[in-house]
Formats: structure tokens, sequence, C-alpha cells
């Protein structure tokens, strides 16, 4: 069996304990809507930019309620959280042209959770051969463009 080493998570997964307390609860309690990268606002969820995207365009979709658990939420905030992920696929679609995307939730830091007390949706559009050997061996990716080209681009097509 091959093992592919991601390095980098470890900003992502740490940055949240250098600010203190939740960051996901932190951002949404924000009115720095563009310095925070927040595409939109619902009633019970909103949809901001991953600021350690695997690829251009990796966006998560947060419930404003603070849980870990999908059990936990109601059929209303459940609806809301696949309607928004589902416009935010739309957006990104027409703003960047994917061949595909990966959508995933991890519960529980055993599944992968970097962020367990608060769970969120990943959105992250594929290309064909969007994954190459700097990433690999460099331990680097490479992103074509910045976040705040990306947040336009994105907010263009909603």
């Amino acid at each position: 069996m091959e093992h592919l080493w991601a390095p980098w998570r470890n900003l992502y997964i740490k940055d949240p304990q250098k600010r203190g307390g939740n960051i996901f609860s932190e951002i949404a309690q924000s009115s720095d809507d563009e310095g925070n990268f927040i595409l939109a606002r619902g009633k019970s969820c909103f949809a901001v930019l991953n600021i350690y995207p695997y690829n251009t365009g990796h966006l998560m979709v947060i419930p404003y309620r603070l849980t870990g658990d999908l059990d936990d939420l109601g059929d209303d905030e459940t609806l809301e959280l696949m309607t928004m992920l589902k416009r935010m696929k739309t957006a990104i679609t027409a703003a960047f042209k994917p061949q595909g995307f990966n959508i995933g939730i991890n519960l529980g830091t055993a599944a992968g959770a970097g962020i367990d007390q608060h769970l969120h949706m990943h959105l992250v559009p594929r290309w064909s051969g969007d994954a190459n050997f700097m990433t690999t061996t460099a331990e680097t990716r490479v992103h074509p463009s910045d976040l705040v080209a990306v947040y336009a681009a994105i907010k263009k097509h909603l």
C-alpha cells in the first residue's frame, strides 16, 4: 500500500487553536463577510471559502449552531445545508467549470475532522490532473488564483 502524506493540513488543523475559541463561530458572528470570505448567509447556515484549500474554489457550508453531530440538526437546518451546498456548486461550476466535485463531512476527530465540535460540509471542485508531483513530492499545493480572486469569481455567480 502506498501512502500520500499531506503535512500542509497541519496548518488548517492547528490554526483554530491559535485563535482560541471556535473559528467557525467567530466567522459567523463577524460582520466582515468579505474579509472572512463568507460567500452567502442563510437562516441556519453560511458558506465560506476554505482559507487552506485543497483546490481553487474549495469552500465549506457550516451551520450557525454549534454541533459536531449530524443527528443534532433539525430537518430545516439539514434542508438549508443541502440547498446552500447546491447553490454553491452551481456558482463554482459557472465560475470555474470543474470536471467534478468532492463533497464530504468529517464527523469526529477519528474521521479527520480538524474542528470536530462544529460540523461542516466541504465542497471541493476537481479537474483531471489537479494533483501533481508538487503536492506529493514537494509538500506544496499550486493554486492558480488567490482567495480574493476566487471569492469575487464565485460571488459574481450568486
